[in-house]
C-alpha cells in the first residue's frame, strides 16, 4: 500500500468510530513507519482513540513517549497531543509520563509549545489538582515570543479557573495586565475570560 492510499485509510477510520477499539493494535503498529506523515497521523488518531478508549491503548504510550524526542517538530507535537487526550480520557493511564510532556513548554516549535498548552487543557478537565506546582510554567507561556501560543496560553487558565480557582488567583493582576497591553486582540480576550472564569468561581467559593 502506498503512503497515499494508507493515509487515505487512515482517513476512513478516523471517521469510522464503531472500528476504533479493534483497530488500536494496527494503528499502533503504524508508529513504527518509514513515513513521518504516516506515523503523524497515528499518533493523532490513537490521541482520539485513546480519548474513548484509554485503557486500550496502553501499550502504545511508551512509543508515543518516545516521539517527545523525535528530531521531527510535527511528530513531537502529535505526540504531545495524543497524550493529552489520552489522559482526558484516563489519567492513570499516561501518569508515568506526564512530567515529560513539559519539555513541550520550552520547545523550540511553536506548535510544540501550543500542543503543550492544548494537553494541559484536556488533562485538566478532568486532573486539575496535578497542576497545583506548575502554574509558574503557564504564567511564561503568557508572554511567549509566539502569538498562537499567548492566544492560547490564557486557556489553561481559565480550564483551571473554573476548577481550582486559588490555583489562578494568583495570577489574576498579570492576565489583567496583559488584557490591557498586548498586541493581539485574541490574547486580550483569552485573558479577560479566564479572569471572568475565575472570579466567578471565587465568587461562589466567597459567598
Amino acid at each position: 500500500m502506498t503512503e497515499s492510499e494508507l493515509y487515505k485509510e487512515l482517513g476512513a477510520l478516523t471517521k469510522n468510530k464503531e472500528k476504533w477499539k479493534g483497530s488500536i493494535p494496527y494503528v499502533s503498529s503504524l508508529l513504527t513507519h518509514d513515513s513521518v506523515k504516516i506515523q503523524a497521523k497515528a499518533l493523532w488518531l490513537l490521541g482520539e482513540m485513546g480519548l474513548v478508549y484509554p485503557r486500550s491503548v496502553h501499550d502504545a504510550v511508551l512509543v508515543i513517549v518516545s516521539f517527545l524526542d523525535s528530531p521531527e517538530p510535527l511528530l513531537r507535537e502529535r505526540a504531545v497531543n495524543a497524550l493529552g487526550r489520552i489522559g482526558r480520557g484516563s489519567y492513570p493511564v499516561i501518569k508515568p509520563y506526564w512530567t515529560e510532556l513539559f519539555r513541550g513548554a520550552s520547545d523550540e516549535e511553536e506548535n510544540v509549545r501550543l500542543a503543550f498548552i492544548w494537553a494541559s487543557e484536556n488533562i485538566a478537565t478532568k486532573m486539575p489538582d496535578v497542576y497545583a506546582d506548575h502554574m509558574p510554567v503557564f504564567s511564561g507561556l503568557l508572554h511567549d515570543v509566539d502569538d498562537k501560543v499567548r492566544m492560547e496560553a490564557p486557556e489553561i487558565f481559565r480550564v483551571l479557573g473554573k476548577r481550582r480557582p486559588e490555583f489562578v488567583r494568583p495570577y489574576l493582576e498579570l492576565l489583567h495586565l496583559i488584557s490591557e497591553t498586548d498586541d493581539n486582540r485574541v490574547v486580550r480576550i483569552h485573558c479577560l475570560g479566564a479572569i471572568k472564569a475565575t472570579a466567578s468561581e471565587i465568587k461562589k467559593i466567597e459567598v
